[in-house]
């Protein structure tokens, strides 16, 4: 049965000409009884050849409808000609005008409207009432004019709703790339936002690196201890800024040029403390813990762990409400460090977290999401079953080789 269904969904024309069928059996019936009774006008001949080329219109009207609207027009004035009375199967009339109104050309509709309001007064001056006063064959014509209207009434209110449904995809659709492109954009920015603050983290590196060349190359004759432990510090950042430099050459995107200057080294986890402090001055109640044993990082998880907090505290401070708290946890596991920071706020739909960013540079979440992504860390934010906003990162500590 859905397999019929889905079929003449499929094929409408079939779906037609089941109908012109139906509607020729019922009009050769009609047109059966009717010939040689008294009061009726036209022979059966006549009346059996406007049956079949109306239910032809009903069969084709969806391939079709203008061309079938002028052939129902031109019966019905050969109708009218031939003095051949209106018949079932005039009801085709109704149904092309219908057609033309819904799925027609703009003209095809116009005629047929035109041709609807017409065609009951035509057909009532042509056989009037011979029983009934002026007025009564005034108020019958309106009768008949009636159902014609409607017909157009409907396909014209059919037409109407399938415009504005299709204007209501095209502009989701067209909502939907724009968002998809502005979502891209800000992601690009992003991605050259980080790859910048990892640049000036690999060069301050190899500043620190020839720096230490330089003080152990001074000091290798005459005290080769100083000189062993700085080729030992050069190893160690050499090591580290390697692992920065791949970092970077996975994010990078543009062909920017390097800007002229002295490059400074980007915040840490020890500024995190201070970064809690201007939020405490600015009003913003913050509790702060450190848990674990505090050792040296990677530069670049120093920096990652840095912004995940600066642009959390600035989320809270945006769309947490006048009362608003929050709270910050730096944990050092074996492997890993552990960041948790998060707010008692009235909260803010999620799109705001992925719009907003901290000092108006970044872009929310989406920034989160790229930072953690690039040192191999997971994060997870969303709104906390109490009210306010939690966000959770783990960023895993690698050596780098």
């Amino acid at each position: 049965m859905q397999r019929l269904y889905d079929f003449l969904r499929r094929h409408p024309t079939w779906v037609d000409g089941f109908w012109a069928v139906v509607l020729f059996g019922l009009s050769c019936v009609s047109v059966t009884n009717l010939d040689g009774a008294p009061n009726y006008h036209g022979s059966l001949p006549v009346a059996l050849t406007v049956s079949v080329v109306l239910c032809t219109v009903v069969a084709l009207r969806r391939c079709m409808p203008e061309k079938m609207l002028l052939v129902a027009a031109a019966v019905g004035l050969a109708q009218v000609v031939l003095d051949q009375q209106a018949i079932i199967a005039d009801f085709a009339m109704l149904v092309i005008i219908y057609t033309v109104a819904a799925d027609g050309a703009a003209w095809a509709s116009r005629v047929g409207l035109v041709a609807g309001l017409v065609a009951g007064t035509l057909a009532q001056m042509r056989w009037p009432e011979e029983r009934t006063s002026v007025l009564g064959n005034i108020a019958i014509a309106v009768f008949k004019t009636v159902p014609f209207a409607l017909a157009w009434v409907l396909g014209d209110s059919l037409r109407t709703r399938r415009a504005y449904l299709a204007q209501l995809e095209e502009r989701a659709a067209r909502l939907e790339k724009e968002r998809e492109a502005q979502s891209k954009v800000a992601v690009a920015a992003e991605r050259a936002r980080i790859a910048r603050e990892l640049h000036d983290v690999v060069a301050h590196n190899v500043s620190v690196m020839v720096v230490q060349a330089d003080g152990a190359a001074y000091v290798l004759d005459t005290a080769p201890d100083q000189a062993k432990k700085a080729l030992e510090t050069i190893s160690g950042t050499g090591r580290q800024a390697l692992a920065e430099m791949r970092r970077l050459l996975g994010v990078l995107r543009t062909g920017e040029h390097k800007e002229a200057g002295e490059y400074v080294p980007q915040p840490d986890v020890e500024q995190i403390d201070e970064l809690v402090e201007q939020c405490r001055s600015a009003g913003l109640p913050v509790d702060f813990k450190v848990e674990g044993t505090p050792r040296p990082l990677p530069s670049g998880v120093e920096l990652t762990a840095y912004r995940i907090v600066q642009e959390a505290l600035t989320n809270t401070r945006k769309h947490g409400g006048p009362n608003a708290g929050a709270s910050v946890r730096l944990v050092y596991f074996d492997d890993g460090l552990g960041l948790l920071v998060e707010d008692d706020g009235k909260g803010a739909p999620h799109e705001l977290y992925e719009e907003g960013g901290a000092d108006g540079q970044g872009h929310g979440l989406i920034g989160m999401r790229e930072r953690v992504g690039m040192v191999g860390g997971t994060l997870d934010a969303g709104p906390r079953p109490g009210g306010g906003f939690r966000i959770s990162v783990l960023l895993p500590l690698k050596q780098a080789h």
